[in-house]
């Protein structure tokens, strides 16, 4: 009897969209009638988030796409713009390739450049992570691809529920749970010194792990990019004068992230505080290994809300 083996093509477009799926892919590249290939755009290929692409590839999966979609620039429109080149990138790659079916992840505008592509294209679209609620264009992003795919892989039942009452079809929607949750019962096991030894490699050699810290990772507000500025460097100040030693990672690309970043650099430039340690990224369960041990997380990420949760790790949520 004849075999034949379905092609399914994950994008993935920045660094915690990978986190959000990695185990599922460890999982599906296992089957040996499915052909896994990933596609990367975004900032998943920017040298300043560590290139993500290149940690995938360390794990040994297949990336058969490198689309450089992402418009520099620190206003809404720069995530317009990324997002049409997404559209089009992705149209051409999915055209050339004819996958049986692609998962996109979450909520960030990239996805929603994979979903209008896949779309037009008749290609069945599975998305992760619909039916969620973050209160701001990140819901409108998110819902919008939710009405664009044909499945739906969700965290929990309100999630499901959310996506029903959105016209999601109850045979369509599927409670999986989170897949970055099986990465942070992944850190717990991982070694300290692991986590020591990465920091080093980025420049940080004089903080132990095993005295209180800080970890700040806060993302510029789409909505309110114009204050990005100045929301940063509150936070910079605040922790600065909290004493602690603090571990600061850069934010997401996003409208308002060139003026966050300025602020951070300004603050490192006039030696703000000794005390303060500046991140470019960490491979995924590394870094929950980190919340993990940290006293705090401070910032609006979440990560602060879904996998500090699990880890029971404090955080300061800034709204």
């Amino acid at each position: 009897m004849m075999s034949f083996k379905r092609r399914v093509c994950v994008a993935i477009t920045a660094r915690p969209s990978y986190s959000r799926i990695r185990t599922a892919l460890e999982h599906i590249a296992q089957f040996p009638f499915i052909d896994l290939e990933i596609f990367c755009s975004g900032s998943a290929l920017l040298d300043r988030y560590g290139r993500i692409v290149d940690l995938i590839r360390a794990d040994g999966f297949n990336v058969t796409e490198e689309l450089f979609t992402y418009v520099e620039g620190n206003e809404p429109i720069n995530m317009a713009l990324t997002t049409a080149n997404t559209i089009q990138a992705t149209a051409q790659a999915l055209n050339r390739i004819n996958p049986d079916m692609v998962f996109t992840i979450a909520d960030r505008y990239e996805t929603l450049g994979t979903a209008v592509a896949c779309s037009y294209l008749g290609i069945p679209l599975i998305h992760v992570q619909g039916g969620e609620i973050t209160g701001n264009i990140d819901d409108k992003v998110r819902n919008a691809v939710t009405q664009l795919a044909d499945f739906h892989l969700v965290s929990n039942v309100h999630a499901a529920t959310r996506v029903e009452r959105m016209g999601g079809k109850r045979n369509a929607i599927h409670v999986t749970g989170c897949p970055s949750i099986d990465l942070a019962r992944e850190a717990l096991t991982l070694p300290l010194a692991h986590v020591q030894q990465a920091l080093h490699q980025q420049g940080v050699a004089d903080l132990s792990l095993d005295q209180d810290f800080i970890v700040v990772l806060q993302h510029p507000e789409t909505d309110r990019h114009e204050q990005s500025f100045a929301q940063m460097a509150m936070t910079m100040d605040v922790v600065a004068h909290v004493g602690l030693p603090t571990l600061m990672f850069w934010p997401n690309v996003d409208a308002g992230a060139d003026a966050a970043t300025r602020a951070i650099q300004m603050f490192r430039t006039a030696g703000g505080a000794p005390s303060v340690h500046f991140v470019q990224n960490l491979e995924g369960t590394l870094f929950l290994r980190l919340l993990h041990q940290c006293a705090c997380l401070v910032g609006n990420s979440s990560v602060g809300i879904r996998e500090c949760a699990f880890l029971g790790t404090p955080v300061v949520n800034i709204p």
